[in-house]
């Protein structure tokens, strides 16, 4: 099915652990030729271990000069780039908006919202020369909806999806492709940390949180890091090729988050 990935050039932000890291296992597994940052270099060991094939280096999407140097190595390690996939994230603090500090609220756009520019002004000028070229942004399902007690979050994955619909309508004479995928609540360390945190904000008990949670999707589950990796298959392949413009939303339809 995904045979036609195996010609494809791939970089994959923050892809050590998490959904990035089964992102990056399913282009490996397609052929992709991949290359993924991360900042965590432990991260980056053990994909090295389990992934030999895959090229890495260390880079935090918000700084500059990192992406201006994990752009080089696109150049050197991959001879171009066709698909860029946005996933660099942090889940910013939780509490009311009179408890955040300026700085978390900054950090949280910084790399949420800013690396995604960063990325996507120095992917363009080889994606141009790519084959079938896109970039899949990782948004949220907070970015269309409202959550209460995440805003700086909540707020970043609402400009990710702008960003996707604006360079959508700009790079579309050059062919490139650029969609969003909206996740809903992934079950993995990051979403438990964040109903950890959600509960001890309200005062109610962690498995009442998580039940809370589960219960937002109508098909009462959370979702897997696979089906986000799955989606981004699609939205990279031929099958895709008109889809762009889009907010590809995998969260079991979650219509209210809490």
């Amino acid at each position: 099915m995904w045979d036609h990935l195996a010609t494809k050039r791939v970089l994959v932000t923050a892809g050590g652990d998490g959904i990035g890291l089964e992102i990056t296992r399913a282009f490996a597994a397609a052929g992709s030729k991949v290359l993924v940052c991360d900042v965590a270099p432990e991260s980056l060991a053990r994909l090295a271990d389990k992934l030999p094939g895959v090229h890495t280096c260390i880079a935090d999407v918000s700084r500059e000069a990192d992406v201006a140097a994990m752009f080089d190595l696109v150049d050197s390690k991959l001879g171009g780039l066709d698909v860029l996939v946005n996933n660099a994230g942090i889940a910013g603090p939780t509490g009311g908006i009179e408890t955040l500090s300026l700085a978390d609220w900054q950090r949280t756009l910084d790399v949420n919202l800013t690396g995604q520019f960063l990325c996507a002004r120095q992917a363009v000028p080889r994606l141009r020369q790519g084959n079938g070229p896109s970039i899949i942004n990782l948004a949220s399902v907070a970015g269309h909806l409202g959550m209460p007690g995440r805003t700086p979050y909540s707020a970043s994955k609402w400009g990710v999806v702008g960003l996707t619909k604006s360079l959508a309508i700009e790079l579309g004479r050059d062919g490139i492709r650029v969609n969003a995928i909206l996740p809903g609540a992934v079950d993995g360390p990051r979403i438990r940390a964040v109903i950890a945190a959600k509960a001890k904000a309200r005062g109610v008990a962690v498995e009442e949180m998580t039940r809370i949670y589960t219960d937002q999707a109508a098909l009462g589950r959370m979702v897997t890091a696979r089906d986000i990796a799955n989606m981004a298959l699609f939205a990279a392949s031929d099958l895709a090729g008109n889809i762009t413009g889009q907010e590809l939303v995998v969260d079991g339809h979650t219509q209210a988050l809490s």
